[in-house]
């Protein structure tokens, strides 16, 4: 009897061993969550994981047409800078589309008989840059041009004394180059406005030389008619080009505003009215 006492012990306890490892299973089974939701999650974050950042959309080109470059400068200016112009008006360039690309451009020698000579040139272009998703917007591209036309005119073929500066007042931004040049036996002073206004590039070059035996006009002088010509230019383009945020249609807030106004007034109509008196009963 002594003898199957302990032995009857051991076999107890080593039956109680696999109960418990079931109710530790069982514990961590119900802790871990299960197979199907473990998928879920791992599908859920790598859907997350996968999707591409949605684009933020470009700015809006703020101008949406061009005016007419032969009109942008004022018809005094025109006289004033070239004198005895052939065409008054001016002769146009050409372009697949004055929407987005024009031009204008005059020329004229003033002879003053025994004193020589005065032969002056002037033009003027716009280049108008519409907003891209992929390729920027209207601003920005108008940017990287204005940058590329101001060094093309410091590089220009033959020219001497080159210089550039800045030209306050004229657009969001503007250069002004400036330059001799000799040709047909002549020395020419050049001067040339490169301007920015929003999503519109304006390239403005006055230039003037004196003939048999007349005065070089001053560098000063070709500048200033320059810079007067191309502020003009500019506010034409401010002024008469399609601007695309100005023109938006009002937005909902402002609609309902009206709607709301439309209702007081009706309101107020009502109650203006006398309400009509009640017919006695006979």
């Amino acid at each position: 009897m002594h003898r199957s006492a302990p032995r009857l012990s051991r076999i107890l306890a080593c039956a109680a061993v696999p109960v418990m490892l079931v109710a530790v299973g069982c514990s961590s089974d119900s802790g871990s969550g299960s197979d199907a939701e473990k998928k879920a999650g791992s599908s859920s974050s790598s859907d997350s994981a996968g999707a591409e950042p949605t684009k933020p959309a470009v700015e809006p080109a703020k101008f949406t047409d061009l005016p007419d470059a032969c009109t942008s400068i004022a018809k005094n200016t025109v006289k004033d800078l070239v004198p005895e112009a052939k065409k008054k008006g001016g002769t146009a360039g050409r372009s697949s589309d004055l929407a987005v690309r024009g031009s204008c451009s005059w020329n004229g020698l003033d002879d003053k008989g025994v004193k020589g000579s005065q032969y002056r040139w002037l033009s003027v272009a716009f280049t108008r840059f519409d907003s891209d998703q992929s390729l920027g917007s209207g601003a920005t591209r108008a940017t990287e041009d204005y940058t590329k036309q101001v060094a093309k005119e410091k590089a220009s073929e033959g020219a001497q004394k080159a210089a550039a500066a800045a030209a306050p007042g004229i657009g969001d931004e503007a250069t002004a180059i400036t330059y001799q040049l000799n040709k047909t036996d002549e020395d020419f002073e050049y001067a040339t406005v490169v301007a920015r206004t929003g999503n519109v590039v304006v390239t403005l070059t006055y230039n003037g030389a004196g003939y048999a035996g007349a005065k070089t006009p001053s560098a000063a002088d070709i500048l200033k008619g320059a810079q007067k010509a191309a502020k003009e230019a500019v506010g034409k383009v401010d002024a008469t080009a399609g601007a695309g945020s100005a023109k938006a249609s009002p937005s909902a807030g402002d609609a309902k505003k009206k709607e709301k106004q439309e209702e007081k007034k009706d309101d107020a109509k009502g109650a203006a009215k006398p309400t009509p008196k009640a017919t006695p009963k006979s």
